[in-house]
């Protein structure tokens, strides 16, 4: 998951423990031991938070976390995944 190895490098980069980012988070450790395994998505919200915490752009954290989530959809549709990437690509074009 590229959104929970880059957490991991930005909080390690900070020498901060994930118990100190779940507590700025205000969620529960596990749940952010599960996020930066790559076992739950974070929300929106908590990347933006994320971002803050370890002084990166969101925009950096948000792409990542948007390319797992697009990963995780299209899983192993390895003829179609293209095809629809570039559909995608065409509607936001569009927009």
């Amino acid at each position: 998951m590229l959104f929970a190895e880059k957490i991991r490098q930005l909080r390690e980069e900070k020498q901060l423990l994930q118990s100190q980012v779940s507590a700025a988070l205000e969620i529960d450790n596990a749940l952010y031991c599960k996020i930066e395994r790559g076992d739950r998505f974070a929300k929106r919200e908590q990347v933006i938070a994320l971002a803050q915490l370890f002084e990166t752009d969101s925009n950096v954290l948000l792409s990542l976390w948007l390319a797992d989530k697009l990963i995780v959809t299209i899983g192993n549709e390895d003829e179609l995944a293209q095809k629809a990437l570039n559909i995608v690509q065409e509607q936001i074009k569009r927009k």
